[in-house]
């Protein structure tokens, strides 16, 4: 008798527990799947934003389908943070961390990041390529991932020209070597051209191992999946087959028209050399004054067109796949660049300022059923928005986390593009002894730089109207004291940024 009613027992509580996970099944079928692709320097070089010399149709078609955001910015113009805004939904004067060599988990150990959060709730999680930037001291974050993340190159070359068979610098940095050591070694070439197949670089093994682990998660489509795909162009080196550089005629190419600092801003507001001056033939500082020869500039633009180009064709390699595993009605898709990309503007190249063109960044969302498709939206948008977007999308409750969670769902915006959830959007970034924190709104900038803890009348301010364009010329401070004071008591909602630990001075 025993026996008989544990027996019972047995087949009752199995099939309690079958109903329950058949509804936990059915539950989970109902969650849409998540694809965020990541652009590491992509600014919006798209044909779809407006890019007339951007040949970019796979994009273009990602925009057909998606709400795109024309005033998306980045909360820092740098890397290892900008991805850090990403995926711990906190701005960098919000975690205090502002550069390379910073493991967040050291400061926030119980920090929920947005693929750990969607990972705690069922889906499964994986990422590919450049994601969290592994490098420079900066290392990938494992407890955000269901399996081990599928790492590969940033800094690649296959002309043997262009690091004389060596280990260059930047390789040596992205290997997470010692910066000592790294110094030791000579620089690789800032862009090739071999005739090479797509996977012969990064982005196109990126793309096939996309392509595969989407058709492996097709099977087991009862449970919804979070995919990071990380592509590295069109940062530097401009390394990607011949084929996309002759998409474009060099001549046709848009030069900088202002090469110099705006009137009236700080010195140290602006950058010269920096991150360019680590690939040959770029001059190092000290060798160089000025803007670069005309030859010099037009292939470092050609480079990064055809980077794009080819980043471009990757991204379709992946969207095409969603879409004849017939999952594209079911997933969310997130384009983001991680920020902008000056090409010679102010005389600078690359990022690491607070000016207009290092943190514009393309912003596309696509959430069938609910998103717009083929509209636009000028409401201004941050980097941190993403997170609570996506954990909105996905039906699931905002997260209880460790980390301050500073964006804004931009779900009304997706569904409605000419509503508004914010006036701004606030990024940051630091100089020497001093942070530059600014809010953007539609028609301005205003940037002030002082120590943290220091009294505003010391901080020096810059205010900037982009009316006629994104290029910033005069500070405008002392011309318009009323708008100056108008966005001074928008920034100081925000707290006084915070600090982990002394900047470092590497970059």
């Amino acid at each position: 008798m025993h026996k008989y009613w544990l027996s019972v027992m047995f087949v009752f509580l199995s099939v309690l527990f079958q109903l329950n996970t058949d509804g936990y099944s059915v539950q989970m079928e109902n969650k849409p799947n998540v694809l965020l692709i990541l652009v590491d320097d992509l600014k919006p070089a798209i044909g779809a934003y407006g890019n007339a010399t951007a040949i970019t149709p796979e994009m273009d078609k990602l925009a057909d389908e998606s709400v795109r955001f024309t005033k998306a910015y980045a909360n820092q113009s740098v890397c290892a943070p900008s991805r850090l805004n990403l995926m711990l939904g906190s701005r960098s004067t919000s975690t205090g961390i502002y550069d390379f060599g910073r493991d967040f988990r050291d400061f926030y150990p119980d920090a929920i990041t947005m693929p750990q959060y969607f990972k705690q709730n069922g889906y499964h999680v994986e990422s590919m390529g450049k994601v969290y930037h592994i490098g420079h001291g900066t290392y990938n974050d494992t407890a955000s991932w269901s399996v081990p993340h599928y790492s590969d190159k940033v800094i690649e070359y296959n002309d043997p020209a262009s690091t004389g068979g060596e280990l260059t610098r930047e390789e040596a940095l992205f290997a997470n070597k010692s910066w000592d050591f790294a110094g030791s070694l000579s620089r690789g070439a800032a862009w090739e051209s071999p005739e090479v197949a797509d996977a012969a670089y990064a982005d196109g093994r990126v793309a096939r191992h996309a392509v595969n682990r989407l058709r492996e998660l097709k099977k087991n489509s009862n449970r919804p999946f979070f995919l990071a795909v990380g592509f590295a162009r069109p940062h530097l080196p401009f390394s990607v087959p011949q084929k996309y550089w002759d998409m474009y005629d060099p001549l046709e190419l848009p030069m900088p028209q202002i090469e110099h600092t705006p009137e009236g801003a700080p010195g140290y507001a602006g950058k010269e050399g920096g991150e360019i001056s680590a690939y040959k033939p770029v001059p190092p500082p000290n060798e160089h004054e000025g803007p670069y020869s005309a030859q010099l500039k037009r292939n470092l633009i050609h480079g990064y067109y055809a980077s794009v180009s080819y980043v471009d064709t990757q991204i379709g390699e992946v969207l095409s796949e969603l879409k004849n595993l017939e999952m594209d009605e079911s997933t969310i898709v997130v384009l983001w660049g991680d920020h902008g990309f000056h090409l010679g503007e102010l005389g600078i190249w690359t990022k690491h300022v607070n000016y207009e063109i290092a943190n514009h960044i393309p912003l596309m969302i696509k959430a069938p059923g609910i998103s717009q498709k083929g509209r636009s939206t000028q409401q201004l948008a941050e980097t941190v928005d993403i997170y609570p977007t996506l954990v909105d999308l996905a039906g699931l409750s905002r997260p209880n986390t460790t980390q301050k969670l500073d964006g804004e769902s931009l779900v009304p915006v997706l569904k409605n593009p000419e509503a508004r959830v914010s006036d701004h959007a606030y990024h940051t970034y630091p100089r020497g002894d001093k942070i530059g924190r600014a809010i953007r709104t539609d028609r301005y900038r205003l940037v002030e730089w002082k120590q943290i803890g220091a009294d505003p009348e010391t901080a020096d301010i810059e205010l900037y109207d982009y009316s006629d364009g994104p290029v910033e010329t005069v500070n405008l401070v002392n011309e318009r004291p009323e708008i100056v004071e108008r966005l001074k008591k928008i920034l100081y909602r925000y707290p006084e940024a915070h600090l982990v630990r002394p900047l470092s001075p590497r970059r």
